[in-house]
């Protein structure tokens, strides 16, 4: 296949999500694939052997999950438009309100839905303020306990989505205990709890055993269906972006520029700053750029065992989540085709993209 192409490989997806059938399993807990992270529908037969459904952030979004993804269907968004609203119902089994003012405006169309409520615990666990839910004056979701008790009897279910990739149990169990000491008292008359994203319980090491037990408790405890949404979490090490040098320089270090692009095709790393990953072997130093004319279009420095060449192939590791997603069509640059590696080793090209494509996404 020519590059540049996003590479699923079900191989590396399979461990994520045999841990992920296991807490179900141990914690009673269910698992809805978050949307927003990974939409890759070619995947979503395979992945719902494994998990329950899928929760949105936007219409389009819940469509996709019904469509696609057998089982539970969630629909929330920071803010559901008048025309939006009855298609919204119409897809999703739960749907989540960022607002009391948005529950209130939608009562009488979403009155036969079963209905949840946005709440922010205001802790977190994310170091960026551009993603930490609980920064100040945070429009995602209600924040006091009082308010929110005058609209319990509409609900039957809150959503807490305050963790950002945290790989840390200990702050995770922390977390829920606050929350449980200031809002205990309405989740107990709750039937259902969903606790978000952001919990990177399938990463190496992570006490999985602690988890499904802590869960466990605050279901029994609760008597609350306890989910989780589970993005990174689901397709983390799962993918590659596979691209190819075009050319290579020297200007105080060694340059390989590629066909790909991190502003087009990797933007969540150029948001946060954040370096790509390669396997990396040897001492010589090398700079991964993009193709695009932005001058910071840099995956990162790497180290390599012999000196890169034009035409030679290279793995971007991690490259699924936020990604394909997010890709767009900056400086017209090739938008990365999507293939899918199967268990037993063969390839297939699931989607490509080309000019037409391009042009359709303008006027």
């Amino acid at each position: 296949m020519q590059t540049p192409y996003y590479l699923i490989d079900k191989a590396r997806l399979l461990p994520n999500m045999e841990k992920i059938a296991w807490l179900r399993e141990a914690s009673g807990a269910k698992a809805l694939l978050a949307l927003k992270c990974f939409a890759t529908w070619d995947v979503f037969g395979f992945m719902s052997q494994y998990m329950d459904g899928t929760t949105s952030s936007s219409l389009y979004e819940v469509r996709l999950g019904r469509e696609k993804f057998p089982g539970e269907t969630h629909a929330y968004s920071v803010a559901y438009a008048d025309h939006e609203i009855d298609e919204v119902l119409a897809n999703s089994d739960k749907i989540i309100f960022n607002t009391i003012r948005q529950l209130q405006r939608f009562d009488t169309q979403s009155a036969g839905h079963i209905r949840g409520l946005r709440v922010n615990p205001g802790v977190s666990t994310s170091s960026f303020d551009l993603a930490d839910p609980a920064r100040p004056f945070s429009r995602l979701g209600e924040h006091d306990p009082e308010v929110i008790a005058e609209v319990a009897d509409k609900i039957t279910g809150f959503m807490f989505h305050n963790n950002c990739e945290n790989a840390e149990f200990e702050r995770f169990d922390a977390m829920l205990g606050m929350i449980e000491q200031r809002f205990g008292h309405l989740i107990s008359r709750m039937d259902w709890i969903s606790l978000g994203g952001g919990i990177h319980f399938t990463g190496e090491g992570y006490p999985i055993e602690r988890l499904a037990d802590r869960l466990k408790r605050f279901s029994d405890t609760h008597s609350v269906q306890v989910y989780l949404e589970p993005g990174e979490a689901a397709i983390t090490k799962s993918t590659t972006l596979e691209v190819t040098v075009l050319d290579t320089l020297f200007n105080g270090k060694n340059l390989a520029i590629v066909d790909s692009s991190i502003e087009a095709h990797m933007l969540d790393l150029l948001i946060y700053r954040e370096s790509a990953k390669m396997e990396e072997a040897g001492d010589q130093e090398w700079m991964v750029c993009g193709k695009s004319c932005l001058a910071g279009d840099i995956f990162g420095e790497f180290r390599f065992d012999h000196a890169i060449e034009p035409g030679e192939r290279l793995s971007i590791q991690d490259a699924a989540g936020y990604t394909m997603v997010k890709k767009n069509w900056f400086n017209g640059v090739k938008m990365p085709a999507i293939a899918v590696r199967e268990l037993d080793g063969t390839e297939r090209l699931v989607r490509d993209f080309g000019y037409d494509d391009f042009a359709a996404a303008l006027s």
